[in-house]
């Protein structure tokens, strides 16, 4: 890659090897010449007169493909598609007189597109299970360690560090519901000529329709899909763009919410991103640990979130059977939405593969709190003394107000319960009072929600997709 000129940094740095692939030049150009075989291949079973060593002669030039000649074409015919279907003629000449036989542009290029979206949403779905996984088994193992819980940021009642991790995987569990059913309604835009009518077959098959109906379903067949849009334009329905990029940003909506919380907890020193030893947070201050995975995961999912509003566009304002204002916005948009959850996703399970838990500063921060969440509890405990439940109140109100001014006007620590024990009216005994404010007592159900929510809703996917587990998930910059 030369220096001089823009290199595009989800190439560079950020998308997977496979992911790369897939959105090709070989990638989109060897399936063009995949779908013109389809097609030709069809048509023979169909009756058209096309030999077998026009077939041969083609699929041996799959990947034979003359890119200098091809721009040559291109710039002469200011046209891709016929760019391509001359530059796989001279290479396969017996077949040039039926290559894109009765064809539009938006066979090769619309199917294509739906193709390498598939792909893509396989890889995707690989990357996916293993982040299920790894959370999973991190929800496991921490499914009864307390800690703080907050809403608004403010200290809150006590969950576990297991049970938080589940609403961050059910996020991402409802993502991969979605993912799979995307797969399984994706439909095959198919052979229907050029604005939709099939016109263009009614020649070839002298008007009959159920010949043109089995050609779709063929090539159909051949290209991996088992449904075809019964009606398109000249194109599948935008709308499939929008819908794909939807449960993109879906997916980095998930990501982004999981990255703000390990961010706050890795400034609260309770959970922490790895960090490798030879890493460097700051080039000025030497002690610092950045949470730079957290924060190029959540870079990468605003560009994906922003990107969805562009797919949306082009759905609405398309023109009747076509318009060309989508070509360029989908070369973009398209591959560079997937490239950037495949890079997130990696840097997910790169997280999860070394997250690290401080069970002794959560313990900290519990006990600065914790006090004032038990006062309830204390307050009984002293009614099973003999006390008034009135006067219990009062005082433990009074004594709050003064422990707090000691931990926000002088910066101590939270003085609430030694001041209760030398109170004689509440009457309790150290040990009982220490018994009390165990963390345990206030966690409520999170241990057996977390077991059940992973028996139940995602062990399934795990065994489902037990083959795709076991990635590497190492960062190249």
């Amino acid at each position: 890659m030369e220096n001089n000129v823009y290199s595009n940094p989800l190439v560079e740095r950020y998308g997977s090897k496979e992911m790369l692939e897939n959105f090709s030049p070989n990638k989109k150009f060897s399936t063009w010449r995949k779908l013109w075989i389809a097609l030709a291949e069809a048509q023979k079973d169909l009756g058209l007169n096309i030999t077998e060593e026009q077939l041969e002669e083609m699929r041996t030039n799959v990947d034979n493909i003359d890119y200098e000649l091809a721009k040559v074409k291109e710039r002469e015919f200011r046209h891709d598609v016929m760019a391509h279907v001359h530059t796989f003629g001279t290479a396969a000449p017996k077949a040039m007189p039926i290559i894109h036989l009765g064809a539009t542009s938006a066979y090769v290029g619309d199917n294509t597109d739906l193709i390498q979206i598939k792909d893509g949403l396989e890889i995707l779905k690989v990357k996916m299970v293993n982040v299920i996984n790894s959370m999973a088994k991190f929800s496991l193992e921490y499914k009864g360690l307390p800690t703080l819980g907050f809403t608004h940021f403010q200290p809150a009642q006590l969950t576990t560090v297991g049970k938080r991790t589940t609403l961050w995987l059910q996020s991402l569990l409802l993502d991969f519901e979605e993912l799979e059913f995307r797969e399984d309604t994706l439909r095959f835009r198919g052979v229907k000529g050029t604005t939709g009518t099939q016109a263009s077959y009614l020649e070839l098959f002298n008007g009959e329709f159920e010949k043109v109906k089995k050609l779709d379903e063929i090539v159909a067949e051949k290209m991996g899909f088992s449904k075809s849009f019964l009606v398109t334009g000249q194109t599948y329905d935008r709308k499939v763009d929008s819908e794909i990029l939807n449960l993109l940003s879906n997916i980095a909506q998930s990501a982004h919410k999981f990255t703000n919380d390990l961010r706050l907890l890795q400034h609260l020193k309770e959970i922490e991103e790895p960090f490798e030893k030879s890493q460097i947070g700051s080039s000025a201050m030497a002690y610092k640990r950045n949470p730079m995975r957290s924060e190029r995961i959540s870079s990468l999912a605003k560009f994906v979130i922003a990107m969805q509003q562009s797919t949306a566009m082009t759905a609405a304002t398309q023109w009747f059977e076509r318009t060309l204002d989508d070509s360029a916005n989908k070369r973009l948009s398209i591959p560079q939405a997937f490239l950037a959850i495949d890079s997130i996703l990696l840097i997910w399970q790169n997280i999860m593969d070394g997250l690290v838990v401080y069970p002794k500063m959560i313990e900290k921060r519990i006990m600065s709190e914790l006090p004032f969440m038990a006062t309830e509890y204390i307050i009984m405990e002293g009614v099973k003394n003999g006390g008034d439940r009135q006067e219990l109140h009062e005082r433990i109100r009074v004594h709050s107000m003064e422990a707090a001014k000691t931990v926000k006007l002088e910066g101590k620590d939270n003085d609430l319960i030694e001041r209760i024990l030398k109170d004689d009216y509440f009457n309790i005994d150290k040990d009982r009072l220490l018994e009390i404010l165990d963390p345990k007592n206030f966690i409520g159900f999170s241990s057996e929600q977390t077991v059940e929510f992973i028996e139940k809703d995602v062990n399934p996917i795990i065994k489902k997709y037990e083959t795709m587990m076991g990635i590497e998930a190492e960062l190249r910059v």
